[in-house]
């Protein structure tokens, strides 16, 4: 079992509650596929991290929630083009989220309820075209690739650290995944 370093990535080694949700993270993502509802990336360009800000001014995490029926990649995929007008590249899991929600009803009819997991991983992507902002999605008004110290700074400056610790471990684990191809 792999432990997350709880100095360093102390909001994500606390566990994050988020309305009835609990959410508690692991590097542990080898998980049963049929509780997966969700599927988030950071998103790689080279050496450069894409952030999306929404029209709200937010900078948020790239991904979403799985359709019907729909298989967490091609989920993955879907998402990437709506929100940041990309094809996926590749696709590497580090971890992910547990959950349990306190909600009488799950969020969608189709999501697992109450326990259901958020799977995290790293990706290059292609920006290909604008983002697709579906009327039901988010809408996205800014798409950037930049150093992973930009992207940090931002999801710092709006509170959210729990994103800005998982740019810096997807970060980590590309370099230690680098290291080892030598």
């Amino acid at each position: 079992m792999i432990f997350l370093d709880e100095i360093r990535y102390r909001t994500l080694a606390q566990g994050i509650v988020i309305g009835p949700v609990e959410n508690r993270f692991s590097l542990d993502y080898q998980v049963d596929e049929a509780i997966i509802s969700n599927i988030s990336i950071i998103p790689t360009i080279g050496d450069k991290y894409v952030v999306m800000r929404l029209e709200d001014g937010r900078w948020e995490l790239i991904g979403g929630t799985l359709e019907p029926n729909e298989h967490h990649m091609r989920a993955l995929e879907r998402e990437v083009a709506e929100e940041i007008g990309a094809e996926l590249v590749s696709y590497t899991p580090f971890g992910c989220f547990n959950c349990f929600s306190t909600a009488e009803v799950p969020y969608r009819p189709h999501i697992p309820h109450p326990r259901f997991v958020r799977l995290i991983g790293y990706g290059e992507v292609r920006l290909v075209g604008k983002p697709l902002n579906p009327p039901d999605g988010e809408q996205v008004a800014v798409v950037e690739a930049v150093d992973i110290e930009v992207a940090v700074e931002r999801f710092e400056a709006m509170g959210r650290h729990d994103i800005a610790e998982l740019y810096l471990l997807a970060h980590h684990m590309r370099e230690v995944n680098a290291a080892s191809q030598f």
